[in-house]
């Protein structure tokens, strides 16, 4: 019955990839043009890949023909799981499949489109982020703040619909609800997520409290105020998401530099080139373009691609590092393997993969070797580096939190006052105080929320395994080098060959073991963010 279950595979492969590629084409365009007609072409072939899936005949037969091939090879088991997961995800109406597809296309466009206004001008992402960095003006700080959330209301009512029809979706084909189906589907139990994050922050709340408290006694110093009156503007990125500026700027240390060759100096250094994938990215701001950064594999054949916004300064020299984790991890997985095991083992892999290249701009070798930094600087501010990165993942784990719990509410029910419950998280896991007398769909600014539902865990816990696989990388490929780390074709020899060739052969639990040897480990993260070893 093996042979029976591969040709059906390999049936449903020879329709599905070509449509696959093609949608990811279109939406390439979508996010580098935001042209409608680009949009409409995309939504059709979305609605055709969707509508092709939902067949219940093709279901049906798949989960039979498991059923008879339980002798199947490894290999072809693995196949046959990502397609059944694939095909269930889909298991609902044509006419519920078409609302959706309709409603993301005009979400996705309202974003791609987007540029605040601020006094009467149209700003983009980059300046308001530049102004809650740089500026000591409390009012002018708001006035931004207040900017980046505009989208929220243009996109609210719509993304409330979008969760009420993946919630109909979800339960025609089996499940609770949207969120805990994205999540099984994806390899991932709800309960063991939700334990782990709860660990994770009574970890961390004791280093979260100290944190944030000489956090807040700098900014009242700065901005003249009480510490109780501090408010979300007051703090360095609009979600307070990201790392906030401290005494070590390295923002100097990028101003001069093209972060195309300084990307490329890196992931050469290490043996894995980039060039042919520079080549096809689009990397600097225009009008009608996507604000965000992603990296897309359009043919998994080799056809990688990132996106960027790029300025010669801290923040994007770490995307590009980071996007450029993920497009090396696309490109060298084995051409050789089935089409649906070109794929990187899980979402959470490839984000450890690329939250390992961005943490590299808090590295003092990898500063001194391609950033400009002398040694003896570098050397010197060693110190001051890795509190700044334990920082910034400490930032970053209470916004995962945030986010994790308030997508589980929302798919929970769709119908709650959503506005209240994103302040009470925001508050409960981030500790800011809320504007008063706020009462605006700030959740719905987030674009994760609309267009990438049920990932931001995968960031979390991507940071987790990172931790793991740069200190094996360190001890067991660069022999306890700091700098053979940053620079030697040994270390992107092993990611090839252990992380990156087998694509998705094994599940992340699996992928995890056979790279570092280890499991996750969570006390280990809390022990690293603390300032000991993982």
């Amino acid at each position: 019955m093996s042979t029976s279950l591969q040709s059906f595979i390999d049936e449903q492969i020879a329709e599905l990839a070509p449509r696959l590629t093609r949608a990811n084409e279109l939406q390439w365009l979508v996010c580098t043009t935001s042209r409608p007609d680009y949009e409409q072409q995309w939504a059709a072939e979305m609605l055709a890949i969707r509508q092709m899936a939902a067949e219940p005949a093709r279901y049906r037969r798949l989960t039979t023909l498991i059923d008879e091939s339980c002798d199947a090879p490894p290999q072809l088991a693995r196949q046959a799981i990502l397609l059944r997961n694939f095909l269930r995800a889909h298991q609902t109406t044509p006419d519920l499949i078409a609302h959706i597809t309709e409603l993301e296309t005009r979400v996705q466009s309202a974003f791609n489109q987007f540029r605040a206004t601020l006094g009467g001008q149209t700003v983009a992402d980059n300046d308001l982020r530049a102004l809650l960095r740089e500026s000591n003006q409390p009012a002018a700080r708001r006035e931004a703040w207040e900017a980046s959330k505009q989208i929220g209301a243009q996109v609210a009512a719509d993304v409330r619909q979008l969760a009420r029809l993946r919630n109909q979706a979800a339960r025609q084909a089996g499940f609770d609800n949207y969120y805990t189906m994205q999540l099984e589907l994806n390899e991932l139990d709800e309960t063991e997520l939700f334990s782990l994050l709860d660990e994770l922050k009574a970890g961390t709340d004791p280093l979260w409290r100290s944190y944030k408290t000489e956090l807040d006694r700098g900014l009242a110093a700065r901005f003249h105020v009480a510490v109780e009156d501090l408010r979300p503007w007051h703090y360095a990125d609009p979600f307070f998401q990201e790392g906030q500026p401290s005494q070590v700027n390295l923002d100097p240390y990028f101003a001069d530099k093209n972060l195309e060759a300084l990307t490329r100096a890196y992931y050469t250094a290490i043996g894995l080139e980039i060039d042919d994938i520079l080549a096809r990215s689009d990397l600097y701001e225009r009008p009608g373009k996507q604000q965000h950064a992603f990296c897309t594999h359009i043919d998994r054949q080799g056809d990688v691609r990132v996106l960027c916004n790029n300025r010669p300064n801290e923040y994007w020299a770490t995307t590009m590092l980071h996007e450029f984790g993920h497009a090396v991890y696309d490109k060298y997985i084995d051409p050789a393997l089935p089409f649906l095991l070109r794929e990187p083992a899980h979402t959470l892999t490839t984000e450890a993969i690329a939250i390992l290249g961005g943490n590299l701009v808090h590295d003092s070798a990898w500063l001194a070797r391609y950033a400009g930094m002398s040694a003896g600087q570098a050397h010197a501010l060693e110190n001051e580096l890795q509190q700044i990165a334990r920082a910034s993942a400490l930032i970053f784990a209470r916004w995962v939190f945030v986010m994790s719990h308030f997508e589980r509410a929302l798919y929970r029910d769709p119908e709650q006052d959503l506005n209240s419950l994103w302040w009470e998280l925001v508050e409960r896991f981030q500790w800011l105080r809320r504007p008063d007398g706020r009462a605006a769909p700030d959740w719905a600014a987030k674009i994760h929320v609309a267009i990438a539902p049920v990932y931001y865990h995968n960031y979390l816990l991507g940071a987790m395994m990172s931790v793991q696989l740069r200190d094996h990388l360190v001890a067991e490929v660069a022999k306890d080098s700091r700098e053979r780390y940053v620079s030697d074709p040994a270390v992107g020899a092993y990611l090839v060959e252990r992380a990156f060739r087998p694509g998705s052969l094994r599940d992340w639990r699996g992928w995890l073991r056979h790279v570092t040897g280890q499991d996750l480990n969570t006390a280990g993260y809390v022990r690293w963010l603390s300032g000991g070893a993982a």
